[in-house]
């Protein structure tokens, strides 16, 4: 049938006896062989199938990722910077004026200025020299970071802007829709947490400082604790909680912010005036979070080593904990793109290994047609023809095979996000992927094409 087709040509005279086919003819051709050998087209494609898809959703996969992390920090401020202090039982820590906080401190909590929980245990009294005395105090005595530090940083650390103290406990909440008594974090908050922590209201207003200093029973809910107890965030306004069987007015809500990269989500959590969850709910042992944030967020660890050159002066026996924002948003990305650089090492290998089967599909083809080269060649067809027909074969078969990856890509990507991965699919993903399977067909599919195109007519004709 080959043959026959190829007599039906009107070649073009070019130097002597070698000709040129137009390219309508060569696609002619291509067609033809593609047609007649569907299930070969296929199965040849299958690395490159798996290559695309790969590709494809390496790409949707890092877009997803890179998403999820900004989501998941979207509201640390960059240069936010969270000071905690944890008790071991055995240091030499300072004392300050009598009637100071007491009580036991617990790790750093979520970025941006929530901390990590309130303890009980040992007892001391924070300050600093020249302020407040300074005595030695041995195995019982625990450093409550109190406002008096704070309002020394901000004086003595050049570079900060802003600081504020946060805790966090558990409490029993009742009230609303519940059923009956729900535990829920505490947070323990200055009326600065919002502009600090980049948290927005979706109704009413937060925090204020009166609040504080007067000890108020009101407090604001995420967006998920106003559903769970109210419905919505609407019917949460102005309504009551009661937190530890004290009755809360409920001055706003939060809007929502979904998933956090590491401690406590502000949607599952309720926040109060700072003095009044001393007051009310943890006494005076708590464990504050002290968080400020650095002007110039290129300056961040300059201000950590101020910090920690006042800190080592007021409690020389100490040990303090300090992360920025900073830091862990450049590690989770870090994180993102050493997992993306991975996948795509191994859609790299994929279609290498696809390749490969393409480039041996068409050594086995050239063999098989070698009497249809030799007559090309007889009739006078250039070299040029003949490669330029193996090569739009072999990019053909990788064409279908990469249209068929990005189907199958698209049809997986349910799948993949029912394991609470975040896929997001492109556009360009799709084109890019649909590049590098033609490109590896026509790299792969040189060299055999080459060969078919430098065959002798006489030897090609007389090929059995």
């Amino acid at each position: 049938m080959i043959t026959g087709f190829l007599l039906l040509f009107k070649p073009r005279l070019v130097r002597g006896m070698e000709i040129n086919m137009k390219i309508s003819e060569i696609w002619k051709l291509v067609w033809l062989n593609l047609s007649q050998n569907k299930s070969k087209v296929i199965l040849t494609s299958t690395g490159i199938l798996v290559g695309a898809a790969t590709i494809m959703l390496v790409l949707a996969i890092g877009t997803g990722g890179k998403l999820e992390v900004a989501e998941q920090f979207k509201n640390l401020n960059a240069g936010a910077i969270d000071i905690t202090y944890e008790y071991n039982g055995n240091e030499m820590s300072g004392g300050g004026m009598p009637g100071g906080r007491m009580g036991q401190s617990s790790g750093g909590g979520m970025p941006g200025g929530m901390g990590a929980g309130a303890g009980q245990g040992g007892s001391g009294m924070g300050g600093f020299p020249g302020m407040f005395g300074f005595s030695e105090q041995t195995n019982t005595e625990n450093i409550i970071l109190s406002q008096e530090d704070l309002n020394t940083l901000k004086e003595e650390v050049s570079g900060i802007s802003d600081g504020t103290l946060s805790y966090t406990s558990n409490a029993d909440v009742d009230g609303g829709d519940l059923e009956e008594t729900a535990t829920y974090t505490i947070a323990g908050v200055q009326s600065n947490y919002t502009q600090i922590s980049n948290l927005e209201m979706a109704l009413g207003e937060f925090l204020t400082e009166e609040d504080n200093t007067y000890k108020e029973k009101t407090c604001v809910l995420g967006w998920q604790t106003a559903k769970d107890i109210f419905g919505s965030a609407m019917e949460a306004y102005d309504e009551t909680v009661y937190i530890d069987n004290r009755a809360y007015t409920v001055s706003g809500v939060l809007e929502e912010i979904g998933t956090v990269a590491s401690g406590i989500s502000p949607d599952d959590a309720i926040f109060i005036p700072y003095e009044t969850g001393i007051k009310y709910l943890t006494g005076k042992n708590v464990s504050p979070t002290l968080t400020v944030i650095a002007e110039d967020v290129d300056q961040v660890n300059a201000v950590m080593e101020q910090i920690e050159t006042v800190l080592a002066e007021s409690y020389p026996e100490a040990v303090f904990t300090m992360s920025d924002a900073g830091s862990k948003m450049e590690a989770a990305n870090q994180s993102n793109e050493t997992l993306t650089l991975l996948l795509i090492s191994m859609a790299v290998i994929v279609f290498f290994v696809g390749g490969i089967g393409i480039m041996n599909v068409l050594f086995v083809s050239v063999k098989e047609r070698t009497n249809e080269i030799g007559i090309l060649k007889a009739i006078g067809c250039s070299q040029k023809d003949i490669l330029v027909e193996f090569l739009l074969e072999a990019s053909c078969i990788s064409l279908v095979g990469a249209i068929l990856g990005v189907i199958c890509a698209a049809g997986i990507t349910p799948l993949i996000e029912y394991f609470s991965v975040r896929v997001e699919l492109s556009v360009s993903g799709a084109v890019l992927s649909l590049a590098f399977g033609i490109l590896t067909g026509t790299v792969f599919g040189f060299y055999p094409a080459l060969k078919a195109s430098r065959l002798v007519p006489v030897v090609a004709l007389n090929h059995e």
